[in-house]
């Protein structure tokens, strides 16, 4: 079972979870907010994973690719300006793990559970954008918006804040630098 270092947290860099259901913008955002904030953002390990392996995951394989996907955050935390940009996080392996097969494991949810402490602030992408099918990691429309409901009960349910962001790209960006303005006051 992989470990994760903790050590590697820095507090003057604020970890932002850009969540969100599949083919709605996440990682075009992720990387616009790194570029406009001088800084890094961290590409979902899944979309790798499934690259390599000409497959989807299996069950057993989700915390694999959720502590993946969080200790390349942590790798990445000591060379970011303020702001780290977190295409994904450790809650959406959950979520889709419950989607797929009906659970997920007690260690993806212990690392799910702890989202609220390890994320400054969560950014989730509505699913407006024109849905691309790209071979093996996306379903289908209603998929994305099954998804998006469940994410958005999730979050509400677990009391964690967060900004739903619509529109285009610039209008994203805009709407998360205005969220920024009072997060940095």
């Amino acid at each position: 079972m992989p470990t994760i270092d903790t050590d590697l947290n820095r507090k003057d860099v604020q970890k932002i979870a850009i969540l969100g259901a599949e083919s709605s913008g996440k990682s075009a955002l992720a990387e616009a907010l790194a570029l406009r904030y001088k800084t890094l953002w961290v590409p979902e390990y899944l979309r790798e994973f499934v690259e390599t392996h000409a497959r989807v995951p299996r069950a057993e394989e989700q915390f694999l690719i959720a502590t993946t996907q969080y200790q390349r955050e942590l790798q990445l935390m000591p060379k970011a300006n303020a702001w780290l940009f977190c295409d994904t996080a450790p809650l959406m392996t959950e979520i889709y793990s419950d989607y797929y097969f009906d659970e997920a494991d007690a260690g993806l949810l212990a690392l799910a559970a702890e989202h609220k402490t390890q994320y400054g602030f969560t950014l989730v992408t509505a699913p407006d954008f024109p849905w691309v099918a790209d071979g093996l990691q996306r379903e289908s429309p209603a998929v994305r918006q099954r998804i998006h409901d469940q994410l958005l009960e999730v979050l509400e349910e677990r009391d964690i804040p967060h900004l739903l962001l619509e529109g285009s790209l610039t209008q994203r960006l805009a709407q998360v630098e205005f969220a920024f303005s009072f997060l940095m006051q």
